[in-house]
């Protein structure tokens, strides 16, 4: 037995001296983008620490994109999906190009986005990518009241998300809503039909009790304490390896301190050196040891997954 270790500090052995869990690549077919951490608002609670002054995270260029792209042709790799998450993505001034760079390259294109003014701004644009039907856009909305939207996103968010949403409707685009179990007082079944009036209200074509259509992600706070995951505990949580993430998906960021991209497991991990798998999408399907509680309490126990 390993003495004295602290959770998640050693990548192969927890704290109690046992193997610890990792997840093999399965098959490569979901390649994130993150855009960069620079975000018109500041929630409670982001991951990210996303806000208008966080800039670790660099804005990803045309450039950038085309590098992978050209990646995922010359090694044949079977990614089908791409997504952008950040800060938000509509911050970022080449997002358009890099959209219609992947969409008419046959990818199917994942848009997180908290539909606010740097969305509102590109309605132009927005009117022109309605003809492409790989593009789907997720919109972050924490409750279905303003009440507690604004809790966690502040004052004066939630008209303009719901304008944003209108939007993206008006337009004929594809759009599924990100909400959190933040709310102790609420079950599952309440979340969903609380969201399923506020849609009929709002008037947009989003199903609340589908869960690809309205995505409930498990609450990702530090004050709570998690077991660390091991190799025995797939059959114990009866749980498939395959089915987390970081077994078909890799994320690109651009680090302010290096000022070159490089590939991280999944969108949780985003500054964690440690987790870096180096800058080439062939290199970097190597195995991911769950050595951070993230990967317990968001994919693991929690149930979250980020893939689409």
């Amino acid at each position: 037995m390993i003495q004295n270790i602290k959770k998640f500090n050693n990548k192969y052995i927890t704290a109690t001296g046992e193997q610890r869990a990792f997840i093999e690549m399965k098959e490569l077919n979901f390649l994130w983008f993150n855009t960069g951490t620079l975000c018109n608002i500041q929630c409670k609670g982001c991951y990210m620490e996303s806000s208008p002054t966080n800039d670790q995270l660099l804005y990803i260029d045309l450039n950038d994109v085309e590098n992978y792209l050209l990646q995922i042709i010359k090694h044949k790799l079977p990614v089908r999906n791409i997504g952008f998450t950040g800060g938000e993505p509509f911050m970022n001034k080449d997002i358009i190009k890099i959209l219609i760079t992947c969409l008419e390259q046959g990818f199917n294109v994942l848009v997180l986005t908290n539909a606010m003014q740097p969305l509102i701004n590109q309605s132009k644009n927005l009117h022109n990518l309605k003809k492409y039907k790989n593009l789907s856009f997720r919109v972050s909305l924490d409750h279905y009241s303003k009440i507690k939207h604004e809790n966690i996103r502040g004052q004066n968010t939630w008209e303009k998300t719901l304008e944003g949403i209108n939007l993206l409707g008006n337009n004929n685009l594809s759009i599924s809503i990100a909400s959190r179990f933040l709310w102790k007082d609420e079950s599952e079944e309440e979340i969903r039909c609380g969201f399923k009036k506020l849609f009929k209200n709002i008037k947009v074509n989003i199903n609340a009790h589908n869960k690809e259509e309205l995505v409930l992600f498990p609450e990702m706070d530090f004050k709570y304490d998690v077991p660390e995951i091991t190799s025995s505990c797939w059959k114990k949580l009866n749980k498939d390896p395959n089915n987390i993430m970081c077994a078909s998906s890799r994320m690109i960021v651009k680090r302010k301190s290096t000022k070159t991209t490089s590939i991280v497991p999944c969108t949780l991990l985003p500054y964690e050196i440690s987790f870096e798998l180096g800058p080439n999408l062939v290199d970097s399907q190597k195995k991911v040891y769950l050595n951070h509680v993230h990967c317990a309490k968001f994919c693991v126990l929690g149930g979250g997954n980020c893939k689409g």
